[in-house]
């Protein structure tokens, strides 16, 4: 159904970002009144009706949740003895290849971070510098010109949660 030629979905998206966008740009005024600012006026009376494409992935990506997805580069990423895969991805069309895991084990921090140091600086790889993002234990490592790997870990009630993700030359990812 459309009114004034504009989808019912499509108008209702704009007008909530318009409104967004007019809240957003609010100012205090010394007697704590909300005041738009000018730029808000502006944008909210120049914003257009169409709504941005939503974001996809690429259609060489495999994922699932729960297994390691067929193709998943396991040489490269080995999966550590007791954990459990929660999810993982996997694109070796893109340049460069992309492959994720997250999983859970029984193991402190500092276990699932030596494991895979021990993994990947066994395949060449060079750990960056720096060992937190923050209060999250996160470990970055290089090959060559133009590969990467990180791995973060958040431990809670004696559970490692890890993400590791990696962007390799597809080659690279056996």
């Amino acid at each position: 159904m459309t009114a004034i030629g504009i989808s019912k979905p499509a108008g209702l998206a704009a007008l909530a970002a318009a409104a967004v966008l007019a809240l957003a740009a609010c100012s205090q005024t010394p007697s704590g009144q909300a005041e738009p600012s000018q730029s808000a006026s502006v944008a909210a009376t120049q914003s257009t009706l169409t709504a941005a494409p939503s974001p996809s992935a690429s259609p060489n990506t495999s994922a699932t949740v729960g297994a390691v997805v067929a193709g998943f580069p396991q040489q490269l990423l080995p999966l550590m003895t007791g954990a459990t895969v929660v999810s993982s991805s996997f694109d070796k069309a893109s340049a460069p290849a992309t492959a994720a895991l997250v999983g859970t084990v029984t193991a402190p921090t500092a276990s699932v971070l030596d494991f895979y140091t021990k993994a990947l600086e066994g395949q060449g790889f060079k750990a960056v510098p720096g060992d937190k993002v923050g209060g999250v234990a996160s470990k970055d490592f290089v090959r060559g010109d133009n590969e990467t790997v990180n791995l973060s870990v958040v431990e809670a009630a004696g559970v490692s949660t890890f993400t590791i993700g990696a962007n390799v030359a597809a080659e690279s990812a056996k």
